[in-house]
């Protein structure tokens, strides 16, 4: 290989990126856009890591085909939003899930040649083996043949993504148990589903399944689901859900799983037992970072797997960075490619790209989906922050009654004597889509009157903005709101 010289040391790489998830993809791109000799390891076969094969993009291509056919004659959604009610839903209607998880595959595949494409265009050379630390600025590729590489590193960065975590009651020959990877292998629609963790990912497959007819019962142990989303829109969310069938329990704990001859059984710290074809456990995820050689290079995880990185994400070694789900929340697909992104930036000292916005938005696919950005309104109160809120729904805006969507609402909260916007929070259709809007405008300086004056195409969801702007602009004169 050809060495690179950089004060006195000699290195075959500027840059090793250990996962090609999309916080070491971008973390890739950035270094090799700025003119650095970059190395990625990638211990699959395709490119994308867990995000690409089993998260993001199969969850959400997952929901999507279900979401269009849940719209359609025989789907919940359409039966309750067309006035029927659950009592002329008919549970032996369900989807085709092998021909949805077909197209999933079709997605995965696509996006992988995609990742695996801008990664040679950018002249990223590809290691295919496990990467593990072997000393100061040093990684070791064992190769599916036990070859090995040694490669000499100025910097690194961690991108190994996570799994997810199994408790010890859901361990052992337990088939109707899945976790959010084995759920995406299901070859057809199950009647009843019971989801343990009421957390993102327990939420959003809930909800599709829901919504594709399973009767799905969530159980979390703690006294809310989606802790760290505004209570209102949680608020929102729990009344769609349960007005889809789905039952919630919180508060309780698995004690124990059993076989049946239909499924399984579970056994509640209360006593309650519940049945269900399949059981699917979100219980959290566990960093992939136990056969990385941390300690060949002074770092150490914590029991779930999880580094520390400081406020650019670097390491306690200085020249390893770590991004994406092997740091914690928020453990995004979004906020890991930023991650990676300023990692590069911080290594190179590439200053003029380094300065980035502090708040990201964050996007949550259940049925319906929800996006957020900014402070909640518990967050503004704890900090006696004066602020007013205002509120458009969907149901008020006309693209939302011709797209059907009677629970929609977008929430601004405003400072009441700057006007700036201090958190937006939405639910509805294409909430994930409609946050970028208030996102521009608060990265940017903009506040209150930027809603007030502007155009908006009609009809469009986007509208709303203009219409919760009134409503907080009233309210900030005195006027009545009338919300």
């Amino acid at each position: 290989m050809n060495e690179i010289h950089t004060g006195g040391e000699k290195y075959d790489f500027d840059l090793v990126v250990i996962g090609s998830g999309p916080g070491g993809q971008r973390a890739a791109v950035q270094a090799a856009k700025s003119g650095k000799k970059v190395a990625l390891i990638e211990k699959s076969e395709q490119m994308g890591g867990a995000c690409v094969h089993y998260g993001t993009l199969p969850s959400k291509s997952l929901r999507e085909s279900v979401y269009r056919w849940s719209l359609g004659s025989k789907g919940i959604l359409g039966r309750i939003d067309h006035g029927a009610g659950m009592s002329e839903f008919n549970p032996d209607v369900l989807p085709d899930m092998a021909r949805l998880m077909r197209r999933k595959e079709r997605v995965i595949d696509n996006e992988s040649k995609i990742v695996d494409e801008q990664l040679k265009r950018n002249k990223v050379q590809v290691f295919r083996g496990a990467g593990r630390f072997s000393g100061d600025h040093e990684v070791k590729v064992v190769h599916a043949d036990n070859t090995a590489s040694i490669l000499k590193a100025q910097f690194a960065v961690i991108a190994v993504g996570a799994r997810p975590i199994k408790p010890q009651y859901a361990r052992g020959k337990l088939p109707f148990v899945l976790d959010s990877d084995t759920i995406l292998q299901l070859k057809k629609t199950p009647k009843t589903m019971i989801v343990l963790g009421a957390g993102i990912i327990g939420c959003e497959y809930a909800s599709i399944f829901q919504a594709a007819g399973t009767h799905v019962t969530l159980i979390d142990k703690r006294q809310e689901i989606l802790s760290s989303v505004d209570r209102e829109i949680v608020f929102h969310l729990v009344d769609r859900f349960m007005s889809l069938g789905m039952d919630i329990i919180l508060e309780a704990e698995t004690q124990s799983m059993e076989v049946t001859p239909n499924g399984g059984k579970i056994t509640l710290n209360s006593g309650t037992t519940l049945e269900a074809e399949h059981c699917l456990v979100a219980m959290g995820r566990q960093g992939n970072t136990e056969d990385l050689g941390l300690d060949k290079v002074g770092i150490v995880a914590d029991a779930r797997g999880q580094i520390k990185v400081g406020p650019r994400y670097q390491t306690t070694a200085p020249w390893i960075y770590g991004v994406g789900d092997v740091i914690g929340f928020p453990a995004l697909a979004s906020t890991a490619m930023e991650q990676g992104r300023i990692a590069v930036c911080d290594a190179f000292k590439i200053t003029e790209q380094l300065s980035g916005f502090e708040v990201y938005p964050y996007g949550i696919y259940t049925i319906p989906e929800i996006s957020t950005i900014g402070k909640s309104e518990e967050e503004l109160l704890e900090k006696m922050i004066p602020f007013v809120v205002g509120r458009s729904r969907y149901k008020e805006i006309a693209r939302g009654q011709i797209v059907g969507d009677d629970w929609g609402m977008l929430k601004l909260l405003v400072h009441r004597d700057t006007m700036q916007i201090l958190g937006v929070h939405i639910i509805g259709d294409n909430a994930a889509d409609l946050i970028h809007i208030g996102q521009a405008v608060m990265q940017l300086g903009g506040d209150l009157k930027y809603f007030i004056r502007s155009v908006f195409n009609y009809p469009t969801l986007a509208e709303a903005y203009k219409t919760a702007a009134f409503n907080a602009y009233n309210q900030i004169l005195g006027r009545p709101s009338h919300d």
